[in-house]
């Protein structure tokens, strides 16, 4: 009887269609530009909605009659229109909203380029769940070429660099694997081999609309958003004809090479409003490089005493020592970047009721990259004699080292160009509608996206010598190896070591289809309240095929002396000068190789290829209401099915395949969830939100592999068997906007993590892996047993217009996050639980920050970006442990209006000259080292809208 009457309740909207209409309409700006999260309200019966991105909205089930339509913005003059509303229809409006003035004193203020922070602030003031907005005009306000350098100004978010541009996001310090990336809702396949990372710097900034970046999630969105959700929104159709053009040039300090882009958008609405068309395009050509010397630390020493014992084994002697560097590598790197972005979209409404959509995007980028590295090891104890070392103060500063001189190329075609050339590309089509029937609202939508990394030809030549180094011990963190007699480090002395070529294809195809419903339900008699309820599917393969070939041609090039080479020194070199890096041979002569007949190595290859199929299957069902005048709530539960099915090799050897495993997985999710939203007054609001999503494990990891390396004595084995990680997470946040266009937010949030995953790195205690196999390291993925992340988040933004004179067109952005956690369940190589260590990749502290200026024709910028250093990679002690150090990011724009409609801008980028850095234990302890530079570039933007009559 309950069941039959909810029934009732909740589809009695529809028994009433005869006394009600819709209301269906788009809010724009003074320009014709759609205005999203504006509050459309009718005062008189207490009934509203808040445009979407596009600036739309709807009201449906509107009483028959005459109201007044309110339409509230931030930054913006409320507007007020009379309508009239008829039974069993839908009536369309089309509302622009005029930007205001603040009066503080009796003086007027404007807010100069405050429309980008208006959109931003207003969607994000009126979603009911937390999140954080940025706007196309905020993403052009800072030096921000790709996507992934303008959500790094996002609070709670750090980035994780690759060649010098943010690459993998961090989001409320969970790995990149653990947080979704989504294209207009549908989400982003990536292109990395062996984890779900989406490359941020592939997608050009300004192809991108809006950033949403979800904390906590609802019901309708993915579940698999540990960290969060990130929403990105590509261009809609105008309102009426605009185009925008932009055109620039710059240098990289570190090459002294030019930086070219451009891009161009165009698009329209016919003149019955019925079809809107846009298309855009970008391209950015960077050709840079960057500085990097790296280091493996140790404290082990051994050397053979000169004695053999019965068994004609070598005696060894263990000295005890401090740690020191036994691997140290100097790497030189030219690279030419060329982003190239296409997107059409284009949306079509039959009437009132019913609209589709296309939206589309190809996004396409070349990385030619030529590597020349030069790579000390320290010899074998059993190859180290009495007189060969010398050890100071506990520290060996003299050692014999093997040591390689590698040159890293392609071959000598139109595309490789002497390069290794690595090609990766992201499209996504996605085909959808929103339609409105009677009371219900039905929106679906279908995508498929596909992302791919291709390298072909990739070459590499080496030759190889041995001589005696001294250890630079001076200053840890700038470790250095130096020959002892320069006469061996003569080019003769370098021998043929190998020359390889290698072929790597990585691709990961995505195919989502979803339907959500929408109707009336007003539970509290509030004027307002939603059931929404859908299902969706989402069909993943990714794939990666590999291979190796080594050729002989040591009789043909016995040294090194054998063959044209460069010179790589740099005197401006910018780890410092004390470190040269010496020739190689030289590109040119690597790619005009004619390398036929190679002999495969499968040892190189075999465990990174696999075949991953991933199906999840979703629905949710969950309700939004108003409980009062000034609370709101929404409450629902989703429940994801995923099954995996992974194939990978049985390896023995490295090189001999036994065959082939195939493992299937199946689990299945329930993630309930609540938020709560409390509106003190019209400017500050309470929201707590409770909330359950999950991480899929990485498809290499899922691989069910087998490799033994008998030769190392280390066995790699996958792990299909890997469970979802869980988190069960808590958010409370309280938000104050500011009439002149500004927010100051203060929040908490906690996650309760089960399962994560780690690699674990131990010895066999016997034979399972084989005869012969025990002792041997194995590496493999496991579960955790638990982990929490604790956090504080502050965030503050306004125009300073209470100031005195110019000072009053100056305005502050800056936000703050605390983040501490603990792991538990981690073992070390001993197999006992380790103590005390943090979740890797929460950085306590991340700072961002800008000061700026604007008036009516100048504008500039200030930005500083900082992250507080943070494990990266769990090893097998807590000497081994892997650190990504503090980086602090300064970056200076600023622009000048020649009219309404053209600009010119300037941007100098990483003022500091931020390295990438990772030490190893100890902040002492360099690991890794690489400068990028400087960057400026310039350019002129023209924009020019036309609207439709108002």
């Amino acid at each position: 009887m309950k069941t039959s009457l909810l029934f009732f309740y909740l589809f009695l909207p529809f028994c009433l269609l005869s006394q009600t209409g819709n209301i269906q309409g788009s809010i724009s700006d003074e320009n014709g530009l759609y205005l999203p999260g504006a509050s459309v309200v009718l005062p008189s019966i207490n009934k509203g909605a808040i445009t979407d991105f596009d600036g739309r909205f709807t009201l449906v089930n509107v009483p028959v009659g005459t109201y007044s339509l309110k339409v509230m913005y931030l930054g913006y003059n409320d507007l007020n229109r009379e309508i009239t509303v008829n039974a069993n229809k839908t009536i369309e409006i089309a509302l622009f909203v005029e930007p205001k003035n603040i009066e503080l004193n009796g003086v007027v203020v404007s807010a100069y380029g405050s429309g980008g922070q208006a959109k931003a602030l207003n969607t994000q003031k009126n979603n009911l769940n937390i999140t954080n907005v940025v706007s196309t005009d905020q993403i052009g306000k800072f030096p921000d070429a790709n996507i992934g350098d303008a959500v790094k100004r996002i609070p709670g978010i750090t980035m994780q660099v690759d060649q010098g541009e943010a690459r993998n996001i961090i989001v409320r310090g969970l790995s990149p694997q653990l947080n979704s990336v989504t294209l207009n809702g549908s989400r982003v396949p990536s292109a990395e081999g062996d984890n779900r990372n989406v490359q941020m710097d592939l997608i050009p900034a300004d192809m991108i609309q809006t950033i949403e970046v979800s904390k906590a999630v609802t019901p309708d969105m993915d579940g698999d958003a540990l960290g969060g959700s990130v929403n990105l929104i590509t261009r809609t159709s105008p309102q009426g004809f605009r185009i925008s053009t932009n055109i620039g040039s710059g240098i990289n300090f570190i090459t002294d090479k030019a930086i070219l882009n451009g891009s161009l958008l165009v698009g329209d609405r016919s003149d019955n409003g019925k079809f809107g068309w846009m298309v855009s395009a970008s391209i950015n050509d960077n050709d840079f490089g960057s500085d990097n010397i790296e280091a493996e630390w140790t404290d082990e020493f051994e050397y053979y005493t000169g004695s053999d014992d019965a068994e004609g084994e070598p005696i060894l002697e263990e000295v005890e020592v401090d740690p020191y560097v036994n691997v140290f590598e100097q790497r030189e790197y030219l690279v030419q970047r060329i982003r190239r972005s296409f997107s059409v979209n284009t949306d079509y409404k039959f009437d009132a009721n019913n609209t589709v959509f296309l939206k589309t995007m190809y996004n396409w980028r070349d990385d030619r990259e030529n590597r020349f590295r030069l790579e000390h090891e320290i010899l074998d104890g059993e190859d180290i004699e009495l007189g060969d070392f010398t050890i100071t103060d506990g520290v060996p500063t003299r050692f014999p080292v093997e040591v390689k001189r590698q040159s890293k190329g392609g071959i000598n075609n139109s595309r490789n160009k002497n390069r290794r050339l690595e090609d990766q590309r992201m499209q996504n089509y996605t085909l959808g509608g929103d339609h409105l029937w009677g009371a219900l609202k039905v929106d679906w939508m279908t995508s498929y996206a596909k992302a791919s990394e291709e390298r072909l030809n990739e070459r590499y030549a080496e030759f190889e010598s041995e001589y005696i180094v001294n250890n630079d011990v001076f200053n840890t963190r700038y470790p250095r190896f130096f020959v002892a007699d320069a006469d061996d480090a003569g080019l003769d002395n370098f021998e043929y070591g190998e020359i390889t070529g290698e072929n790597q294809y990585t691709e990961e195809e995505d195919v989502n289809v979803f339907v959500n419903f929408e109707i009336p339900a007003d539970f509290f008699g509030k004027g307002d309240g939603t059931v929404k309820f859908g299902a969706r599917g989402r069909f993943k393969s990714k794939l990666r095929d590999n291979d190796f070939y080594e050729f002989d041609l040591e009789d043909d090039y016995p040294t090194l002396s054998a063959v044209p080479v460069k010179d790589y020194s740099d005197p401006d070199f910018l780890a410092g000068s004390q470190y040269k890096i010496g020739s190689f041979a030289s590109e040119e002569w690597l790619g005009n190789l004619n390398l036929e007949n190679g002999e495969s190595v499968p040892d190189e290859f075999l465990r990174a290829n696999f075949d991953v199929r991933e199906d999840v299957f979703a629905g949710y069902a969950m309700t939004n209401q108003k409980i009062s005048d000034k609370m709101g709530v929404l409450v629902g539960v989703r429940l994801e099915a995923t099954k995996v099915t992974a194939t990978g090799n049985q390896i023995e050897d490295e090189e001999n395949v036994i065959g082939e495993i195939t493992e299937e997985n199946s689990y299945v999710n329930l993630l309930p969830g609540v938020h709560f939203k409390y509106d003190l007054d019209n400017s500050t609001i309470l929201r707590f939100a409770w909330t359950n999503t999950l991480a899929r494990p990485n498809y290499a990891d899922l691989v069910p592999s087998l490799d033994i390396v008998s030769g190392d004595e280390e066995i790699y084995v996958g792990n299909p068997d890997l469970e979802a990680t869980t988190s069960m997470n808590f958010d409370l946040m309280a938000e104050h906007y500011f009439e002149s266009v500004g927010l100051l937010s203060g929040g908490v949030f906690f996650k309760d993590i089960d399962n994560f995953i780690y690699t674990f790195q131990g010895e066999t205690v016997d034979d399972f892996y084989g005869e012969g196999t025990e002792g041997f390291e194995i590496y493999q993925p496991l579960n955790g047993e638990g982990a929490t992340v604790f956090g504080l988040e502050f965030a503050f933004q306004r125009q300073l217009d209470f100031l005195p004179g110019f000072a009053k067109n100056l305005s502050l952005y800056v936000n703050y996050t605390y983040l501490t956690s603990s792991a538990n369940g981690i073992r070390n190589e001993d197999g006992e639980e380790r103590e005390d260590i943090d979740l890797p990749n929460t950085s306590p502290n991340m700072f961002n920050g800008s000061l700026a200026y604007a008036d009516k024709k100048f504008s500039a910028r200030l930005s500083a970006n900082f992250s507080d250093s943070y494990i990266d990679e769990i090893g097998g002690n807590d000497f081994e442990d892997r650190y990504y150090d503090t980086q602090m990011f300064l970056d200076l724009n600023a622009s000048f209006n020649i009219s309404s409609n053209l600009s010119i801008y300037a941007d100098l980028n990483n003022i500091t000259n931020q390295p990438l850095r990772y030490f190893q234990g100890v902040k002492e302890r360099t690991q890794q080292m690489e400068f990028y530079g400087q960057r400026f570039t310039f350019g002129i933007k023209y924009d020019l809208f036309r609207g439709k009559n108002k």
